[in-house]
């Protein structure tokens, strides 16, 4: 429950919301108890026929002639105590001190009924009158209880809402922090989870705490309150099996917290399917497997219900058990009292219960109190469960929330211009597994404004290198330095701020393209984005083709656009930013020949004074290279003009026939 404490504390930095609640949970408890205490005057006066003046007067005649009685028995048991042997002494002892203390509660009791006759002359006389005052004060008490109940409900909702508000904002802010590994698909659809299905737990939670687990526990104490002022005694015997009960139900929190762990990891797993089948659904309908993924989502739907079906039975658990306790309590309550009024004792097992015997109306409120707390009792059981999911749910989002990310700011980062002088690669080496090496000892110098293409088979290691420049990740041996700075010491903020980037896959949020182009450049106007867009190519087929023109909104990933539509737009957002050193992975990859040649000369105009690394595989776009790096197998094997790695360089050359021969075929 630790993770769940902390979640508590964020929401109880809203300290007027839950201290209003507060005081409308214990208006509900002592409305709750005031209501229930309305069954004494029922029995007591009304069914007797009588109105309060006059129940309070025969009460206090009563009293006193009790007091009389118990004086001259105090009085008779002094003078023999007096003139008794030393060996009958010790009876003749207890003997008096009972009387003394019967004498005692008969004088509270006078003192008690003279206190409040003199305010009773307004109520009325009647028995049937003194029943509809009752009844009204009962009626007015629960609208006030209801009220305080509204009340307390919407501030613990409103209380809840802001801690769930900080929890997920706060856990937005760190997932971002986190290395872009982190982000793969397996793990984005855990991210889902976490943040949706898990978060909505953690709500009910905090719902359930700060309203159910305020307000009952103190109905239930405003009618262990009252059950006390009846007879404490016969409360502290009732008591005896709430042992057991503590037992029990730490033993059950104990399972479902468990349970409730394992069926928020099937959820999980039934996000990551999910995912996977729909942005593959036409991988799927092509390749006609869906019946495969039917079968996959049915073995996967069926192990989250066994994990549920754990967690209904451990919940179901909860009430019965708090009922058996509850009417075991109850049992002992109803024998002993009941032994105590009708034979008009004071003690039980030689032990004294009351200093006078307990009335039937005492009684009848006693046993009032203790149904009371039924109520509450049966609604915590209920809730119990949810504070369990709820913990379960803390400890998977804290989990993710306390994970400390492992590219790390510098304590003392080194303040960079802008670039203006090289960007160095020493000796660098990387790897996912180290039984699998991605880059193997890199060493490469790109002066400022170069134009540098990187080319190499599939799996060559290129987008990984241009991935250590954004500092997406940290090489395991060796450093890159920009103007000599190693990037570790540099703000990532600072890095990635002289850097843009377009890459294979364009990515386009789900908003209009004038807010695309200018994502990352906030500070940019309207006809900056334009120029950027028509320095890109983009601004015709925007203003033409596009419904709203720049307020066209593009829908998630782009979906709205043609692959070249989206990579034009990408290519407008980099050049807005106006960086000093470009990364184009396989940027005009989804564009025709003829936007390809657009774009070109843009970039040919765009690249110059900026730093420029070029992942391709197209011969028009190498022509934009000033030097050609050729990788294989995570190592830099050549470098030059082309026509030197054309003669020189085996790999370069049968790169360069399979794009000649793939160019011919599609010509």
């Amino acid at each position: 429950m630790r993770n769940f404490g902390r979640v508590v504390r964020l929401s109880l930095r809203y300290r007027w919301t839950f201290f209003f609640s507060l005081v409308c949970a214990l208006g509900v408890g002592v409305f709750w108890g005031a209501n229930i205490g309305a069954v004494y005057p029922f029995v007591e006066v009304v069914f007797q026929g009588e109105s309060l003046q006059k129940w309070v007067q025969r009460k206090l005649t009563t009293a006193q002639e009790h007091a009389a009685q118990y004086t001259s028995e105090v009085e008779s048991l002094q003078k023999a105590l007096a003139e008794a042997p030393e060996a009958e002494r010790p009876p003749l002892e207890a003997q008096l001190g009972l009387a003394q203390s019967r004498l005692a509660a008969e004088e509270r009791t006078q003192r008690m009924y003279q206190a409040v006759r003199p305010y009773l002359g307004f109520l009325p006389d009647s028995p049937f009158q003194t029943l509809m005052l009752v009844i009204g004060l009962l009626i007015v008490g629960t609208l006030i209880k209801c009220l305080f109940q509204f009340w307390h409900g919407v501030l613990v909702g409103r209380l809840a809402a802001l801690g769930e508000f900080e929890l997920r904002k706060l856990f937005y802010r760190r997932t971002l922090r986190l290395e872009t590994s982190a982000f793969t698909n397996e793990d984005t659809s855990d991210l889902m989870s976490r943040f949706t299905y898990d978060m909505e737990n953690l709500t009910f939670g905090l719902n359930v705490l700060f309203g159910k687990m305020v307000r009952e526990p103190l109905k239930a104490a405003a009618c262990v309150a009252g059950a006390a002022w009846v007879c404490w005694p016969l409360l502290m015997l009732t008591l005896l099996v709430a042992p057991v009960a503590v037992w029990a139900i730490h033993w059950l929190g104990k399972m479902l917290k468990r349970a409730n762990r394992r069926a928020m990891e099937g959820m999980a797993e039934l996000y990551n399917i999910l995912e996977e089948t729909f942005r593959g659904v036409q991988v799927v309908k092509a390749f006609t497997m869906e019946r495969y993924e039917r079968l996959r989502f049915h073995r996967r739907s069926k192990q989250y219900y066994w994990k549920s079906l754990k967690i209904v039975r451990y919940d179901s658990l909860a009430h019965p058990i708090t009922e058996i306790l509850g009417i075991a309590m109850i049992s002992l309550a109803l024998a002993a009292g009941a032994y105590l009024t009708l034979e008009g004792k004071t003690h039980l097992l030689g032990i004294r219960m009351s200093d006078r015997p307990l009335s039937l109306g005492a009684l009848m409120l006693f046993y009032a109190f203790l149904i009371g707390t039924a109520d509450p009792a049966r609604k915590l059981s209920d809730v119990f469960s949810r504070l369990q999911r709820a913990a379960a749910a803390a400890d998977r989002i804290y989990a993710l929330l306390d994970r400390e990310p492992k590219l790390k700011e510098p304590a003392c980062p080194v303040v960079l211009q802008r670039h203006q002088r090289d960007l160095v690669f020493d000796h660098v080496y990387f790897h996912y597994r180290e039984d699998r090496p991605v880059l193997e000892d890199i060493c490469l110098e790109i002066p400022f404004g170069q134009r540098t293409a990187i080319v190499g088979p599939n799996g060559s290691g290129k987008t990984t290198l241009l991935n250590l420049v954004l500092r997406f990740a940290d090489p395991v041996r060796g450093e890159i330095r920009l103007d000599g700075v190693p990037l570790p010491q540099m703000r990532l903020r600072d890095l990635r701020r002289q850097i843009g980037l377009v890459t294979q896959e364009p990515w386009l949020f789900d908003d209009t393209v004038y807010h695309n182009i200018r994502y990352g450049a906030p500070w940019a106007s309207r006809e900056d984005v334009i120029r950027a867009a028509q320095q890109a190519h983009a601004h015709r087929f925007i203003v033409e083709q596009l419904p709203d023109g720049y307020e066209t909104v593009v829908g998630v990933g782009g979906s709205r656009l043609s692959g070249g539509q989206r990579q034009r737009i990408t290519l407008a957002r980099a050049i807005l930013r106006d960086p000093a050193i470009l990364l184009l992975d396989e940027a005009t990859s989804q564009v025709d020949i003829e936007s390809e040649r657009l774009i070109q000369s843009v970039l040919e105009e765009f690249m110059r004074n900026r730093t420029t690394l070029l992942v391709t595989h197209r011969l028009s776009t190498l022509a934009l290279a000033d030097r050609i790096v050729v990788m294989d197998a995570g190592r830099i094997v050549d470098v030059g003009p082309h026509e030197q790695l054309l003669s020189r360089c085996p790999t370069y050359r049968r790169l360069y026939q399979q794009e000649f021969t793939q160019l011919r075929e599609s010509a």
